[in-house]
């Protein structure tokens, strides 16, 4: 633990009211067929995926690319896009840097500077009027509670407006090479799926090794990179445990910590928006921080900011 301030912990300070952008007409529809298409085709290839499973048609390599890709594409989005550009809970170099970015990009969830826009968004303005991804703003019945759901989950990706980056990630912006990378959003996407397909025909030498590397690696792994980060926006903020004290409706679930690679622990986060470490409790298994960790340790990542004992206690929920 360290001796940082909870004053370092705090949420990125935004200063000026909010907006959110409205997409024309043209560019609303191209947006729609693009997370309809993203969801249909990474559909197909679970489905492809489950049939082989069933019929005894997959491969121990294939399984293996398909788990080194989605780790690598997940740690691109907690430690890349979450824990380093979102919250800058650590410093780190610029190949770093790139790397991170390039990885979260490949998982489909958004550019690196729309999704940072969203979620120091949904930070400032959590579980209330204003947050692009509550479930909790539909209502209490149970057909609100299935409306707030789906929300959260990929109807807020349908929405017209989203909030402004100028505002929000006005940062990365600013950053050139940063921007030249969330230009490139749909080619890392590609890359992401070409990747596995290459590297499985390559160790095979075969191009029925190709198609199982672009079925495993790529679009069935998609599907998993793609809904895994939407599970917290909504899943982790209705099911769970809250041991801290915070404004919103954010959980811990226990179920979604590993998948996620330390995602799970949501309340912690929220507790601590700029902590590195989601995991706070030594049984909270947190793959994102392992990774910071073994960084630091290589002197790749410095600056580490975690909360220490003190600060974690002042918020725990008192049970009288």
């Amino acid at each position: 633990m360290t001796n940082s301030s909870e004053k370092q912990l705090t949420s990125i300070p935004i200063s000026v009211k909010p907006t959110m952008i409205a997409a024309s007409d043209s560019i609303r529809a191209i947006k729609r067929r693009f997370i309809l298409s993203l969801c249909s085709i990474s559909l197909l290839g679970l489905g492809v995926a489950i049939y082989q499973i069933f019929s005894l048609e997959v491969t121990r390599l294939s399984v293996i690319i398909f788990l080194v890709m989605y780790i690598l594409c997940g740690l691109g989005i907690t430690v890349g896009f979450h824990r380093y550009f979102a919250h800058r809970t650590f410093k780190t170099t610029r190949f770093i840097e790139i790397c991170l970015a390039i990885l979260g990009s490949m998982s489909a969830q958004g550019s690196v500077v729309a999704w940072v826009s969203v979620h120091r968004c949904h930070h400032q303005y959590s579980d209330l009027e204003g947050d692009p991804h509550s479930p909790h703003l539909k209502g209490e019945g149970i057909k609100e509670r299935w409306q707030g759901l789906w929300h959260s989950h990929l109807g807020w990706l349908l929405d017209d407006k989203l909030p402004n980056s100028m505002i929000f990630a006005k940062d990365l912006i600013q950053d050139s090479i940063i921007v030249q990378i969330n230009r490139l959003y749909i080619f890392w996407i590609v890359l992401g799926v070409l990747i596995p397909s290459v590297l499985e025909g390559i160790l095979t030498w075969s191009w029925y090794g190709a198609f199982q590397g672009f079925i495993w690696g790529g679009i069935a792994r998609l599907f998993f990179s793609f809904h895994g980060g939407y599970t917290i926006n909504s899943i982790a903020h209705l099911f769970g445990q809250r041991p801290f004290v915070s404004k919103d409706q954010s959980r811990n679930n226990f179920w979604l910590a590993l998948p996620t690679l330390g995602e799970g622990w949501h309340n912690n986060h929220h507790a601590f928006p700029n902590s590195a470490r989601f995991g706070l409790q030594w049984w909270q298994i947190d793959l994102g921080y392992g990774l910071i960790w073994i960084l630091k340790r290589c002197g790749l990542i410095w600056e580490v900011k975690v909360p220490n004992i003190g600060m974690i206690e002042a918020k725990l929920v008192k049970v009288s």
